[in-house]
């Protein structure tokens, strides 16, 4: 489990792309520093997929649904975890423990009793009792019961693995939400909840194209930007909402853009609303640094699946001031950067450290973030 006083630690990851499961192996150092050592992807089958995705509305027998879909994502992080260690010719002694997220299907902070709720569904029990290591998971409750969101709670490990001495940099993750992190040179960090990243787009070309994503954004970049869509879809009142703020599917779903065609562009062809879609993915995060996070920004770091979205990157560099990049150029690929993100919050609830940033979740104190089960 140790190596010089080091501890390796697992990340598992399913965001709200619903495209499957990242797991990171990471080396913890005893100063804290960090190495993401190895990565591991597998994708969600169709059906849990299509379940997980429902379970983000309101429908019939939730509890019993949630409760097998909880069952599932343990087996599936099981599955991603096991080929992990086999590829790394490790045993689940090595490991100190999991950092396990489980997959959001509410998120409703603040709301209906001043507390508000997060959902993510994990069977953590079944999940140790599979892979024989200790799980660190629920991960973002206890910042809700501090009056927080609960989201976003990376900007703490971006701080640890992504900061430059001397540099204002921001670092974008862009999944089915995007979320930026501010990491300012005087040791000062912050983030939010930008708006939708992937998820109307994936959503708009699986229904029109059956695909389950725009690779490099090439469909989007046939068609041509609805002004007055993009004018309704960027009314919407969360962009305009301070930060601390979180939002998922909850809000940004494709009912939500039905509706806006619907009143203000019926007639508008499919592959121009996925131009427009990839200008509110972007705007959503230029307009909102402008707005929340003004200064001397030079660079901006992307993760995430969006990271690989030729044209959205090309839109972020058009619009922003400053140099846009993968965080490739940190050593960190990016897709390993959430996984290896959740693998950190696992050490810190191991070694009794907060892992929530107040700053950017709103939260009144520090915390330590999850549960422990055991392997």
């Amino acid at each position: 489990m140790t190596m010089a006083g080091a501890e390796l630690y697992i990340g598992l990851m399913s965001g709200t792309s619903l495209d499957g499961v990242d797991a990171v192996l990471l080396r913890v150092e005893a100063d804290g520093s960090v190495q993401a050592l190895a990565h591991e992807y597998q994708p969600f089958g169709a059906e849990l997929r299509a379940e997980l995705l429902a379970l983000n509305s309101p429908g019939d027998n939730e509890l019993q649904r949630a409760a097998l879909a909880g069952n599932a994502v343990a087996r599936a992080y099981a599955q991603v975890c096991r080929a992990l260690l086999n590829a790394q010719r490790r045993v689940p002694q090595d490991i100190r423990a999991l950092g396990a997220h489980g997959q959001t299907v509410r998120h409703r902070p603040g709301e209906f009793d001043g507390t508000g709720f997060t959902l993510q569904v994990l069977n953590a029990s079944l999940l140790a009792e599979l892979t024989g290591i200790a799980v660190v998971h629920d991960l973002r409750s206890r910042d809700l019961a501090v009056g927080g969101q609960g989201a976003p709670l990376v900007p703490a490990f971006h701080r640890a693995a992504l900061a430059q001495p001397g540099e204002d940099v921001a670092v974008l993750n862009v999944g089915g939400i995007s979320n930026v992190s501010l990491l300012w040179a005087d040791g000062r960090s912050g983030g939010f909840d930008c708006g939708p990243g992937n998820c109307l787009m994936d959503g708009w070309i699986h229904r029109h194209q059956g695909a389950s994503y725009d690779a490099g954004g090439q469909w989007a970049a046939q068609g041509q930007v609805h002004a007055g869509l993009l004018a309704a879809l960027l009314a919407e009142p969360y962009f305009h909402q301070a930060p601390p703020r979180s939002t998922g599917r909850d809000l940004f779903h494709l009912g939500w853009l039905d509706e806006r065609i619907a009143a203000h562009a019926p007639q508008v062809s499919a592959v121009d609303v996925q131009a427009t879609l990839l200008e509110l993915s972007a705007r959503c995060v230029t307009d909102s640094l402008a707005a929340h996070a003004p200064g001397a920004w030079r660079e901006l770091l992307v993760c995430g699946g969006g990271a690989f979205n030729d044209a959205l990157l090309g839109r972020l560099r058009a619009l922003l001031p400053m140099t846009v990049a993968s965080t490739d150029r940190r050593g960190l690929p990016p897709m390993q950067v959430e996984g290896a993100a959740f693998a950190w919050l696992a050490m810190r609830h191991v070694r009794g450290l907060p892992g929530n940033l107040p700053a950017a979740t709103g939260g009144t104190g520090l915390r330590v973030l999850g549960s422990y089960t055991p392997a």
